[in-house]
């Protein structure tokens, strides 16, 4: 159980790193003029490259390193999918009904995170990141 919550608060200072990842690149897709939606897809690429990278140097470290980098990577984007729908399903619904969130998508950028953080991290320590 110790070792649960110490991966579990690891996990949440790499979603930290993550959100801060997101919402750099969400911010500079902004200013290129991508906007709100499409912007997001990419940031959320981004943030999960890092925070798959992070987790397995660091949150996960005694996992087994079983296969090819590339298919764990692919495998945690996958399966992360389930925390994305949660994740940008609450930005979206934010930024399309709060006028707040709208005028600084970043807000809802934070709240998806969180929305998604326990989703990705129960599929995270059972199926890419397995003892």
């Amino acid at each position: 159980m110790q070792k649960t919550i110490l991966q579990f608060l690891r996990f949440g200072v790499v979603g930290v790193a993550g959100f801060l990842v997101d919402a750099g690149v969400l911010t500079a897709m902004l200013w290129l003029g991508l906007g709100p939606y499409a912007g997001r897809v990419l940031s959320y690429l981004a943030a999960a490259s890092t925070t798959f990278a992070l987790n397995r140097a660091w949150t996960f470290r005694t996992a087994p390193r079983e296969g090819a980098v590339a298919a764990q990577w692919g495998r945690f984007v996958l399966l992360n999918l389930v925390g994305f729908v949660a994740n940008y399903g609450t930005y979206a619904a934010l930024v399309a009904g709060t006028e707040i969130v709208a005028a600084h998508p970043v807000i809802g950028v934070a709240a998806g995170s969180v929305a998604g953080m326990f989703l990705n991290f129960g599929l995270s320590r059972r199926y890419v990141f397995k003892a």
